[in-house]
């Protein structure tokens, strides 16, 4: 858990995950990954209630991957019930090839379900420009049917996974005002992460009763405050997608703008921001994870600093090796925004002030030098004026995660 994220009071953990009501998942292992033994690369979720509503967020990448073209173009986003995952193939910048192969998977998808072709969204990670077998995604389809469970979410979250180190999932109970319900979520992402919109795979779950429109509004919100804020290298997916799906299955029922969609919208925020805490956490090769905080002067001012500290080599090396080198973050500052006038900014690393209005001020150099040697650090940026704030997470930069890319497809 970070200091970061702070568990609502109406919120509980549960103990061994597990699906929400209404939802069954399984993982199987298709052989669309070259591992040995054979590793889960397929993963199916299906909602069992007719009336479920979704929401869908995808990738702003110019280069979308077929999965991302085929759902935006012939799904029902707002009444997804099925969801078909493979991992070891993005299905990327494959040409009609590529779509043709995005769609088998859709129908299979729909056959094992037993639902409607546009109720059936997919999603495939792994290396981008190599051509998907999808006659082992339909095989691997066949075989993840009879293994749908309600406990199924671990094998599901497994078979998503690509180069992350760990497993990014949780089960959460909110109570709300008018009854208890479950959100079970299952993420992946450890590389190719930038602060952009979805940035990974997420694929989140509840038995609470909620119209498509609220869905969406909840889904967008908490996907600006948790996806949208992280960043490991700066480079935005082809693949990104993130989907909430609402069964309905525990009689609850949330009215828009009532206190039941305030709480859990909290429960959804809480959730989201903790899975991508965990994907900065998990950059490649990462050691330590930063949280830059710029406010003062307007929008898009602290969002283009907070982005360029969190994206920047030189800082990002600078957290990997616990330097308090803030020279990194005030050159990172200054190129976000160019001028020919000084930059009166103030910048603090955990909570130490280490520059005022563009100069250097005094402070203990060993007492900071040990505060940025645990496993998150803060940078606070204060540019001049007031009004905005934007925060941003990031991974460090190390020797493992040149090693892990420079020999990704060898």
């Amino acid at each position: 858990m970070s200091r970061w994220v702070t568990r609502p009071s109406h919120v509980a953990e549960v103990e061994g995950g597990g699906l929400a009501r209404g939802f069954r998942a399984a993982g199987v292992a298709a052989g669309i990954k070259n591992s040995s033994p054979p590793a889960l690369d397929v993963g199916l979720l299906v909602s069992d209630v007719e009336e479920t509503v979704s929401a869908a967020r995808f990738t702003a990448s110019g280069v979308q991957a077929a999965p991302v073209l085929v759902c935006r173009e012939r799904c029902r986003l707002d009444a997804l019930r099925a969801v078909v995952v493979n991992s070891g193939n993005a299905n990327a910048a494959t040409g009609g090839r590529g779509l043709d192969a995005a769609a088998k998977m859709q129908g299979a998808g729909a056959m094992v379900s037993g639902v409607g072709e546009d109720r059936v969204a997919i999603a495939s990670t792994g290396v981008i420009g190599v051509q998907l077998d999808d006659r082992k995604v339909v095989s691997g389809l066949l075989a993840a049917r009879s293994e749908l469970a309600e406990d199924g979410d671990a094998r599901f979250g497994e078979a998503i996974r690509t180069t992350d180190g760990f497993p990014k999932q949780a089960t959460l109970d909110v109570t709300l005002p008018s009854g208890v319900v479950r959100i079970s979520a299952q993420a992946k992402g450890a590389g190719m992460i930038s602060p952009r919109f979805a940035t990974m795979l997420c694929f989140v779950q509840t038995d609470a009763s909620v119209q498509a429109e609220t869905a969406d509004l909840l889904l967008g919100v908490c996907v600006k405050r948790s996806f949208d804020r992280i960043s490991v290298d700066g480079q935005l997916s082809t693949n990104d997608t993130v989907i909430l799906q609402c069964s309905g299955a525990s009689g609850v029922t949330v009215a828009p703008e009532s206190d039941d969609e305030l709480r859990l919208g909290e429960a959804l925020d809480y959730l989201l921001r903790r899975l991508a805490l965990l994907i900065a956490a998990d950059g490649e090769g990462s050691k330590r994870v930063g949280r830059v905080v710029v406010h003062g002067g307007h929008d898009e001012a602290v969002t283009r600093v907070a982005r360029a500290v969190a994206n920047s080599p030189l800082v990002k090396a600078a957290l990997h090796g616990g330097d308090p080198n803030w020279g990194r973050i005030a050159q990172a500052a200054g190129m976000a925004l160019p001028g020919t006038a000084p930059l009166a900014l103030d910048i603090w690393i955990e909570d130490v002030q280490v520059c005022a209005r563009g100069a250097a001020v005094p402070f203990d150099e060993p007492a900071l030098a040990a505060a940025v040697a645990g496993d998150e650090v803060e940078y606070t940026i204060g540019l001049p004026g007031e009004g905005a704030e934007c925060e941003v997470f990031f991974s460090d930069l190390s020797h493992e995660y040149v090693t892990i890319n420079a020999e990704y497809t060898t």
